[in-house]
């Protein structure tokens, strides 16, 4: 069983990321079911553990955080919906790229549900959106603009930490921090594509395409 809470107002950094670790022990334990938790952050932004100080290019704009999330440096604030996801992997599958896969097609699948086309990119986690609608690069290629970003964390093959997709952000906010590394690409959001997008009904999207994505009934995809 998969439980989802969603918290309103702003989840602060520290308290909420205690929270988490202290489920996930219960989970090990026995003690607790899986956990989907829906919040929004404060402006901050965190450090993963390959992140590259020189990526902080403003570190006096907001609080920061160090993680122990794979990935780098990332942004959470309002208009941004984080969705922490506390799976069990012993029973869906213990295969962390794939797993990484899931997250990915999870959000893929959401934002579909709003007509937006989410890409995978080969080295780069996240989920990514072509911009037809700007003017070509140098190399005469479409722009791409980041919507989501992945992060996760392993305990005895429990998950925690997961994903998160902008709605309406201040996409100036990410100016502070060259987001997961990757210089020559922007980031967007579901209403800079010009979609008039609530988190609510992100939420319920969120929450359909996590049914088919992670049907409890269906392990996680193997690897061959």
């Amino acid at each position: 069983m998969t439980d989802w809470i969603t918290s309103q107002g702003f989840a602060p950094y520290p308290e909420t990321i205690a929270q988490m670790e202290s489920h996930v022990n219960e989970m090990i334990d026995g003690k607790a079911d899986e956990r989907i938790w829906l919040l929004e952050h404060p402006p901050l932004y965190t450090a993963g553990t390959s992140s590259d100080i020189n990526d902080l290019t403003d570190p006096n704009r907001f609080p920061v955080y160090e993680t122990k999330r794979g990935g780098q440096y990332t942004y959470h604030g309002p208009g941004q919906r984080v969705a922490y996801a506390m799976l069990d992997l012993n029973k869906r599958g213990r295969d962390l790229r794939k797993f990484v896969w899931n997250l990915e097609e999870w959000v893929i699948q959401t934002l579909a549900e709003f007509n937006v086309r989410g890409e995978r990119r080969e080295g780069r986690v996240g989920v990514w959106v072509v911009r037809t609608d700007k003017p070509l690069t140098a190399l005469g290629n479409p722009p791409e603009d980041k919507i989501a970003a992945i992060g996760v964390r392993l305990r005895k093959w429990h998950s925690f930490h997961g994903i998160c997709i902008n709605v309406e952000p201040d996409l100036s906010h990410y100016d502070g921090i060259i987001p997961c590394g990757i210089a020559e690409h922007g980031v967007t959001s579901l209403v800079d594509l010009g979609l008039p997008v609530t988190m609510d009904d992100l939420d319920v999207a969120l929450k359909h395409s996590f049914d088919k994505v992670f049907d409890e009934k269906t392990p996680l995809l193997q690897s061959d």
